[in-house]
């Protein structure tokens, strides 16, 4: 016969005489680690592939790529309406970018290497949105540039969604700026839904970084009202930037001079 035990904290009342059930403990997120010479070289071959390929397939031509910083970290912001966006960003720079992408996609080590070399950073699924926010300030905080789409994920038509936070807070946190850029024809190219690409126009306008007042440095706080403001603000920037780009995409113009709106400075 087994003598009831009173319950401790952490117990239920039912159970007699077993162990007080203890949280798991959190693992220490992936180290990050600085791409190797390989693995900077492979992206460059692979950038040249994809530049090649977007080329032949949508007639990409790029307006403002000269206002994409040339050293230093920054966050890449664009409208979000295609799976090939992502393909799309690597064109705009020769800079090497990062992503964020499920841990499950680096089991297999030739894939995992694969994603690596790509610019690809392994966040755990489950805890993804806070692993995510500390893996994205490391890799801002390592020199290196990130990709975000504010929207979230695809959307659809010509108005620019409700932006999420995380770009405008990245930036405050770190001192990053954003870099927001307008896709038109993207859409068209891969649609939801689509199995293969269409030959269409795509036009990309690169849009002039916004700088963050002050970054907030480590450990520092970010204000709420900051967030919300600078969100605000890139929203109106993206909106700008992909009618002008979606106008291109259809005309097929190259763009050139034409002024948009906060192009008279940085931020």
């Amino acid at each position: 016969m087994i003598a009831a035990v009173p319950p401790r904290p952490g117990r239920e009342p039912g159970d007699v005489g077993l162990p007080a059930r203890r949280p798991a403990p959190r693992r220490p997120p992936p180290r990050l680690v600085p791409p190797t010479l390989p693995a900077r070289w492979f992206y460059a071959l692979a950038r040249v592939v994809l530049y090649a390929l977007a080329r032949a397939l949508w007639q990409v031509t790029i307006e403002g790529r000269e206002r994409v910083p040339s050293s230093g970290p920054f966050i890449v912001a664009p409208v979000h309406r295609s799976n090939i966006d992502t393909v799309l960003m690597a064109v705009v720079t020769r800079r090497r970018l990062c992503y964020l992408a499920k841990d499950s996609l680096w089991r297999w080590r030739p894939l995992g290497w694969l994603f690596s070399a790509l610019g690809g950073f392994p966040v755990r699924r489950g805890m993804a949105d806070r692993e995510a926010l500390r893996r994205s300030i490391q890799i801002l905080e390592s020199g290196q540039s990130l990709v975000v789409f504010p929207e979230g994920t695809r959307r659809s038509g010509p108005e620019v969604q409700e932006l999420f936070e995380g770009a405008a807070y990245l930036s405050l946190r770190t001192g990053a700026p954003i870099v927001p850029i307008g896709i038109g024809g993207s859409e068209g190219a891969l649609p939801r839904g689509a199995k293969l690409p269409s030959r269409t126009k795509v036009h990309m306008v690169v849009g002039n970084p916004i700088v963050p007042p002050r970054p907030a440095g480590p450990g520092g706080r970010v204000h709420r009202h900051e967030v919300r403001d600078m969100t605000a603000e890139l929203r109106l920037r993206l909106q700008a930037l992909f009618d002008r780009a979606q106008a291109l995409s259809s005309t097929g113009e190259r763009g050139g001079g034409r002024g948009l709106p906060g192009s008279s400075g940085r931020g």
